[in-house]
């Protein structure tokens, strides 16, 4: 397997985004994507232009993100804690104290993965054996690795180190190289590469003989032909689940690549393929907006991205992914930067707690993180210095408090939009 330790920035003129505007439309791009692709979810072409012709745009009146935004939250939330100090121990006992010792509730949406590392984990089984189920090869992982990315901004390496971390509680196999290929993938483009290179970083990432290689090799060799042949050559026809890792994880490579990085291109190329629509369109999205930044995302379609309402994982309501980005921005002087801290978010030790003032329905106030995981205690943070190797790096500085949503979003609105 090839191995890319660090991606460098690729010079380009003119105004090139900055981290922090590749952060945000990493995250947001993922959350954009999540929301247009939902409502083709599971569907053909053929009965997505029966429907609504051609999807351009929103075709919900309020749109909204289903699982993949918010355990991406819950991702990006458990990664700005740990960072490159996470281990499996942390991932299992997060899941334990946010998802699975919790109350059900309106636990809705999670794909067959999520559902099968649950019973795992109430049962009392522990990672990797929790992974053990029908379903690990499944696009889990891949819907919420885009966070390891913008950490691991120019390290596709240590993204994907990161993400099989993240993931050997509830994947394996394929699963995990699902992940692996979109943080690897994402980690270029926040560097500043082209859509060739952010391409190859993620086949880097993954063995070169696996199913995901494969595919993705397929769907990027055919891009050039359109959606009906990236389509032709990855989908498993017949096969009635549309979550398989090495297919979703090629549709979205194959839409990032057909719209050679452009973010509406590759985002409506993903949706309008179909299956496993929401999660292929938010993983093209984080690739786009990590390379695009977050000018390139439509002002209308950004502004209907809220804070997440919490419908699958009530732990996630109201966090907003570009609170999550700020928290993961590379930043000179430290990971996280003058961005917002969450509260819980980070430990006692470095924290500046702040008010949310995101609201998750008119009239609601945006609940506290949840509390750091029983039994885990506060972790030292760790700046990435360049070329880092696990688990080294300086100690973050204090943040200052303010907030993220207020800068540099060009589809800024006023609390009413929901994820």
């Amino acid at each position: 397997m090839a191995s890319i330790a660090c991606t460098p920035p690729s010079p380009a003129p003119g105004d090139v985004p900055g981290p922090r505007e590749r952060a945000r439309g990493a995250l947001l791009g993922l959350a954009v994507g999540d929301a247009l692709g939902a409502p083709a979810e599971n569907l053909k072409p053929s009965e997505i232009r029966a429907r609504w012709g051609r999807i351009t745009g929103y075709v919900s009146e309020r749109p909204c993100g289903t699982d993949d935004t918010e355990y991406a939250l819950f991702s990006g939330l458990l990664l700005a804690r740990h960072g490159s100090a996470l281990t499996p121990a942390h991932v299992e006992s997060a899941w334990h104290e946010w998802i699975a010792d919790r109350a059900e509730g309106p636990f809705r949406g999670a794909g067959f993965s999520e559902r099968g590392t649950l019973e795992n984990l109430r049962r009392g089984l522990a990672a990797p054996i929790s992974a053990q189920h029908r379903h690990a090869w499944s696009d889990g992982l891949a819907m919420r690795a885009a966070p390891f990315g913008v950490f691991a901004a120019g390290r596709p390496g240590e993204a994907a180190r990161l993400v099989a971390i993240d993931g050997s509680v509830s994947h394996d196999g394929e699963g995990i190289y699902g992940g692996q290929a979109v943080a690897g993938g994402v980690a270029a483009a926040m560097a500043g590469a082209t859509p060739a290179v952010v391409i190859a970083s993620a086949l880097a990432v993954v063995p070169e003989d696996s199913w995901t290689a494969r595919s993705l090799r397929r769907a990027v060799t055919v891009a050039h032909r359109g959606e009906r042949a990236v389509r032709s050559a990855v989908v498993v026809g017949g096969y009635p689940w549309t979550d398989l890792a090495p297919e979703a994880v090629a549709l979205a490579f194959g839409a990032y690549a057909a719209a050679d990085g452009d973010f509406r291109t590759a985002v409506l190329t993903a949706v309008n393929m179909g299956r496993d629509a929401d999660t292929t369109a938010a993983v093209a999205g984080a690739l786009a907006g990590a390379t695009q930044g977050i000018a390139a995302i439509p002002a209308d379609w950004a502004a209907a991205i809220g804070p997440a309402r919490g419908r699958c994982l009530p732990s996630m309501a109201g966090h907003h992914v570009l609170d999550v980005a700020e928290l993961l921005v590379p930043e000179e002087g430290g990971k996280w930067g003058a961005g917002l801290v969450l509260p819980g978010s980070l430990p006692t030790g470095i924290r500046e707690v702040v008010r949310v003032t995101a609201t998750r329905d008119a009239g609601d106030t945006a609940p506290a993180l949840p509390p750091a995981p029983a039994g885990v205690g506060p972790a030292t943070v760790r700046v990435a210095a360049p070329r880092e190797t696990a688990g080294t790096g300086t100690a973050a500085t204090a943040p200052q408090a303010v907030t993220a949503r207020t800068a540099g979003n060009p589809g800024q609105r006023d609390g009413e939009g929901r994820a």
